[in-house]
């Protein structure tokens, strides 16, 4: 057994074999308790002094709910509801490891009690999950966000998956960082290119080997188009596929089901109106997005303008009929 602790501990290991060992399903009695900090602590208490510890706990705040069977934590930083909630996110961002998935739920779930693990079966799951291969993207936010607070550009390697399925390089990149937007289960750096001098975004699982440099960064409110600082909601409604072309005006016909899906991708912000037995919809949007997304709901989307968009999808759908001849 290991040493025992001085007693002046008990008041915080008392609060922690709350945390860990008891809910409303499972409360602790006062010899519950002495025993388990008998086992885990080494510290010998009686019953009186137990009380008079749950007492200060709830002086000093803490939600310890007392019953004749026994006593249990009530509140805790985050519900088991959040937590799961948080694990969902984990699971789903492509952008973070097999590894660093797993580390992170153990994290999660060690703001529960040990009862919570047992309630949370996708835990378990997290190698069958699509996940990238690229370890260093935590590293990767710790060297935007440092060029981001001290002002400076920075170079990475911007890598695709060959037919082998491994990351290869594609570009390198001098870039200023100005954001780190999450979208599409995806992280994406917001980054003026100080080679073409445009705004773009690079998906942050395909960086490798980021390096901040000397170089003073380019102000956002130099680059065209972003003189006002970042619109938020324009990520969510004109870059739906983060396409970094500058929005224009988009009007298509589509069928009552393709509502919805509009509005998922592209906001309530959408002008709709019924049209011939149609909805015609009006949006600013980039039109490589929009031209990609046209195409998924081809057999219920028609674009009306620009001309050049329209034009384009009738190019892209003659070339799939070639291929499927």
């Amino acid at each position: 057994m290991n040493s025992p602790e001085p007693k002046k501990l008990a008041l915080l290991r008392i609060l922690q074999i709350l945390e860990k060992h008891s809910d409303v399903d499972h409360p602790l009695g006062q010899m519950a308790i002495a025993d388990i900090l008998v086992d885990e602590y080494n510290i010998e208490l009686e019953r009186k002094a137990i009380s008079r510890n749950l007492s200060l706990l709830k002086e000093a705040g803490f939600e310890i709910v007392q019953l004749p069977e026994g006593s249990y934590l009530g509140e805790r930083q985050f519900e088991d509801s959040e937590l799961r909630l948080l694990i969902d996110g984990v699971l789903a961002g492509r952008f973070i490891s097999t590894k660093h998935s797993a580390d992170l739920i153990d994290k999660l779930c060690a703001l529960g009690n040990k009862y919570f693990r047992n309630h949370v079966k996708n835990i378990y799951s997290v190698r069958e999950w699509n996940k990238t291969d690229n370890r260093s993207v935590f590293y990767t936010i710790d060297i935007i966000d440092e060029a981001i607070e001290s002002g400076k550009q920075m170079t990475f390697d911007f890598n695709r998956y060959g037919a082998d399925k491994k990351l290869h390089l594609n570009a390198h990149h001098v870039v200023t960082p100005y954001q780190m937007v999450l979208k599409n289960q995806n992280y994406y750096l917001m980054a003026h290119d100080e080679k073409w001098k445009n705004v773009s975004f690079y998906r942050m699982d395909r960086i490798t080997d980021a390096q901040i440099i000397d170089t003073p960064a380019t102000p956002l409110k130099s680059v065209d188009g972003y003189q006002n600082g970042i619109d938020y909601k324009r990520f969510s409604t004109a870059l739906p596929y983060m396409y970094s072309d500058t929005p224009e005006l988009v009007e298509f016909l589509c069928d009552e089901w393709v509502i919805d899906h509009a509005i998922d991708w592209f906001g309530k912000s959408i002008s709709i109106s019924p049209c011939e037995g149609k909805y015609k919809i009006k949006l600013s949007v980039s039109l490589l997005a929009m031209e990609f997304w046209a195409l998924q709901f081809v057999h219920g989307v028609e674009v009306l303008t620009p001309t050049s968009l329209r034009d384009k999808i009738k190019e892209d759908l003659k070339n799939a009929m070639e291929k499927y001849k």
